[in-house]
């Protein structure tokens, strides 16, 4: 199993990130390299631009391809499935022209020129539009181009928005919003390794921004507890042995403890921590999630 990823640019550290916090550790590093294997002997990671990976997995070079929503869509191939958002990498493909200009709105296009490094998402863009500008692909520096007189307006990439600002561009439509995707090609989609490779991302995906609470609970404050939790379901009951193997005795009450587990949000935490222990809770512990496979 052979998986693309971006070589370098603003998705490579992320991606890189990604497959060892799933367990697909890079044996031989991944600077200045064509590929590298992982701990998984079955699956090794190649190196490629990010707009060539769609390529990539189209023509069986790899199996597999991490890159941009948008880069997929320029490629125009159709023998790759999405398999994954992977959520990271947001940005938005936008129609933008100079503020001080006379370009307000799609309509006032036609027949002008439009300057793009996407030229095939631009074109089905202005193809459901019924406007019909000339368009120029370029392969840099998109944003100077109304201020040279080469385009009327261009089709870019923003992600906050500072880099038009500052080339006095506004935004006139929203072409596209991507992020990173994990794809695969049609044929190997359904292969038991594509599927775990999918679940071991997702997973990874799934415990980011949650938090693992343990704590211990007298039975008879077992409800005022479980009232107090938020998270994904309801919490895990367990009875606490003692050193017989016998469910634990309160000392005071005569009533056995149980240990409660819940995943919450890392934002509820600070909250939760307080409303359990005003309910009853008691040595209460809080863990990172590395991986949850819902």
């Amino acid at each position: 199993m052979r998986i693309a990823v971006p070589n370098k640019g603003r998705l490579h550290e992320p991606t890189i990130d990604l497959l060892e916090r799933a367990g697909l550790h890079l044996e031989n590093g991944a600077d200045r390299k064509l590929y590298a294997d992982t701990v998984d002997p079955d699956v090794t990671v190649l190196f490629a631009r990010a707009a060539d990976i769609p390529e990539y997995v189209a023509d069986g070079a790899a199996d597999l391809g991490i890159t941009g929503f948008d880069q997929v869509q320029e490629a125009r191939v159709d023998t790759v499935d999405e398999l994954l958002d992977l959520e990271f990498g947001r940005c938005r493909l936008v129609l933008a022209a100079p503020e001080d200009g006379d370009i307000e709105s799609v309509d006032d296009l036609a027949g002008k020129i439009v300057a793009t490094e996407f030229p095939n998402v631009t074109a089905d863009f202005f193809a459901g539009t019924g406007v019909e500008p000339d368009i120029v692909e370029v392969t840099g520096a998109t944003e100077l181009t109304p201020h040279v007189e080469m385009a009327d307006a261009i089709v870019d990439i923003t992600s906050t928005g500072t880099t038009l600002k500052m080339n006095r561009l506004a935004v006139v439509d929203e072409v596209l919003s991507s992020s990173v995707r994990l794809f695969g090609r049609e044929d190997v989609v359904d292969d038991p390794k594509v599927e775990e490779v999918r679940t071991a991302l997702s997973s990874v995906k799934h415990a980011d921004g949650k938090r693992y609470l343990m704590m211990n609970v007298p039975r008879e404050r077992l409800a005022d507890v479980r009232a107090v939790i938020p998270g994904l379901g309801g919490p895990t009951v367990m009875d606490i042995a003692d050193e017989t193997g016998s469910a634990a005795e309160d000392t005071e009450t005569g009533d056995g403890k149980v240990a409660v587990h819940a995943v919450v949000d890392e934002q509820d935490v600070f909250e939760t921590i307080t409303d359990v222990k005003n309910a009853g809770a008691s040595d209460i512990l809080v863990t990172e999630i590395e991986r949850l496979v819902e």
